[in-house]
């Protein structure tokens, strides 16, 4: 299906139709435009980065450092979400929980949202270069980049790893938080990547199973809309498990102590007990759940992290 291929058609959101990344229909030109940057995806980027530059730091670094790495990758991942918005306009006209979203609407013209995301980007970078480093810039932009042309334009509409392969991108803010203060990758950004990586599938997956009748009716082929419940299942069990291993890896990759090691474990078999129960239980209450816990685990995994570099340094 190209982009414009259908036509746009008015906002049917029913009240309370939000979900991950979409809110109800902005009542201002300035709102309307802060919701093309999907902000509630981006608090979920950020959430990663501060935790990666405390470890990065070995304690609490520079925090104008934290500042203008945080505006930085703001401005790029909203850029991202933007210009997402701005291909996915045809498809969003076609599912229920993005219909609200401002392209679809015509509170903002496709060609001022391209323009305003290309202008966040350079600013992004800018930013990230004159602040932190060249190699923070960089890993943003590629970031942004694979975002927009290997999963929006290329896998979203393709395959159904979409946001398997695509995911990636939202593992890169490890990477920027750890190269701004150290201005390198080691084995540890490297680690907290696959982290990252490995927990989008499941996280994803569990808000896509409510929503797979939006997905089949755009044509987009999301795992939960194209395979049985108990596939969708079974490949979110496999990709949690691998999830829970690596963040045991991180232990002796980061030196992390106790702290880090009991959450890791724990909210690792919670989280694997859930998607188990969600096989037994298969309806999208159960599935948002889960999705709602997936966020509370990297939250709370990322904080202990933080902790556990706080107590061990003697912060």
């Amino acid at each position: 299906m190209a982009v414009g291929s259908r036509p746009l058609v008015p906002s049917r959101l029913a009240p309370g139709g939000v979900a991950h990344g979409s809110r109800r229909t902005p009542t201002t030109v300035i709102g309307a435009y802060i919701v093309l940057t999907k902000p509630r995806i981006i608090e979920l980027l950020l959430i990663t980065t501060i935790p990666t530059m405390i470890l990065a730091a070995s304690g609490w670094p520079s925090t104008w450092l934290v500042a203008i790495t945080l505006i930085g990758g703001t401005l790029s991942a909203g850029s991202a979400n933007a210009v997402n918005m701005y291909v996915d306009r045809d498809i969003d006209a076609l599912m229920e929980r993005t219909q609200a979203r401002p392209l679809v609407t015509g509170a903002i013209k496709p060609r001022n949202a391209l323009i305003f995301a290309l202008s966040l980007q350079v600013v992004a970078f800018g930013v990230l270069w004159s602040g932190a480093n060249l190699l923070s810039a960089v890993l943003a932009f590629v970031a942004a980049a694979f975002y927009i042309g290997v999963y929006t334009i290329w896998l979203k509409r393709s395959s159904r790893q979409n946001i398997v392969i695509g995911g990636a991108a939202g593992a890169v803010p490890v990477l920027v938080g750890w190269s701004a203060v150290q201005n390198n990758i080691t084995w540890t950004p490297i680690v907290l990547f696959v982290v990252m990586f490995l927990w989008t599938p499941p996280h994803f997956w569990a808000l896509a199973v409510k929503y797979a009748d939006d997905y089949r009716a755009a044509d987009v082929p999301m795992l939960p809309s194209v395979v049985s419940m108990a596939e969708t299942v079974r490949q979110m069990t496999l990709y949690t498990l691998a999830l829970v291993v690596s963040t045991l890896v991180l232990l002796p990759v980061a030196g992390l102590g106790w702290i880090y090691g009991v959450a890791a474990v724990t909210l690792g078999a919670i989280f694997l007990g859930g998607t188990i129960a969600l096989g037994r239980n298969p309806t999208p209450q159960a599935s948002m759940r889960l999705f709602g816990f997936s966020i509370t685990y990297v939250t709370l995994l990322f904080g202990a992290m933080s902790v556990d570099v706080f107590v061990e340094y003697g912060w």
